[in-house]
């Protein structure tokens, strides 16, 4: 038979192996140091995400994800309510669909809060309009006597009539990060990294957009929004809000005050920074790409 067919004797087996595992070892070490410094220094191999950091605590999610929880939180604020309400409206929409507009769930439900057509929300198309699903949401929430002092599960019971209300308490934590950071009340708290637009911005569709969802008028020069808020803290509100629906409406740049945002795969876009050229802070100034 041939010698290939037999086990190797322990004495041969013996050393070859060692050899084998250190260089494995060597090789796990190399691409463990590589693989540290590409995501410390360049942010490679993470690809895009979204991160709100508040009251201590940092959650990330994919841009899609914070795109609806933008939406979710600046109409709270455009409404006036406070910002136990953006809190509550994530940490509903965490545990329903994970943030994304779903067209399917249990029974008939759909959208970001699996509302169900046939309980009186909505057509099954209103639902899937996170504009109007949201509104639905908070309309049904004011409603319910002293929700500013109920905790969230008791809540959860009264506008979702969920039959798990205690997996809401779950994502409480992280809807009170994001809605801090979204709301203003954490200035730089909210920020994205992505890849590069692969379209050129409509400065009609974010104005529009703006208005519908902040309540803001902004005022279009080419590629570049301008927007005056009340104060700064809903300026940060705006220019988070703005950073929120970066990916889908190609925006390049969100500058408050004398900070700004400028887009980018790396983790340079994960932080915001000094700006050239400094306007009042109630100022948000958004450019969209140029194509």
């Amino acid at each position: 038979m041939p010698r290939a067919e037999h086990p190797p004797l322990p004495d041969d087996s013996g050393p070859r192996w060692s050899g084998v595992v250190a260089l494995v070892c060597v090789l796990a070490l190399v691409v463990g140091v590589g693989a540290w410094y590409a995501r410390d220094r360049i942010g490679l191999f993470l690809g895009e995400q979204c991160s709100a950091t508040a009251l201590g605590e940092t959650v990330t999610f994919a841009p899609d994800q914070m795109h609806h929880a933008s939406t979710i939180v600046l109409l709270g604020v455009k409404r006036g309510l406070p910002a136990r309400a953006g809190t509550i409206g994530i940490a509903t929409a965490i545990q329903e669909s994970k943030l994304r507009n779903l067209s399917y769930g249990d029974r008939d439900s759909v959208g970001l809060f699996q509302q169900r057509p046939s309980q009186g929300w909505g057509t099954a198309a209103q639902l899937q309009e996170p504009v109007y699903a949201t509104n639905a949401f908070y309309d049904a929430l004011v409603k319910v006597d002293g929700w500013q002092q109920m905790v969230i599960t008791e809540i959860a019971q009264e506008v979702q009539r969920s039959g798990y209300p205690e997996a809401y308490a779950d994502h409480e934590h992280e809807g009170r990060a994001i809605a801090s950071a979204l709301s203003g009340h954490s200035p730089e708290g909210f920020v994205c990294r992505l890849d590069d637009p692969t379209a050129a911005g409509r400065p009609d569709r974010f104005v529009a957009a703006l208005d519908e969802e902040t309540g803001h008028s902004g005022t279009a020069d080419g590629q570049t929004i301008s927007i005056t808020a009340a104060d700064s803290r809903h300026a940060w509100a705006v220019g988070s809000w703005s950073v929120g629906q970066a990916k889908a409406r190609n925006v390049v740049r969100v500058q408050v005050g004398d900070r700004e945002w400028v887009r980018g795969s790396g983790d340079d876009a994960m932080q915001w920074r000094d700006a050239d050229e400094p306007i009042e802070d109630t100022r948000v100034v958004v450019t969209l790409h140029d194509g």
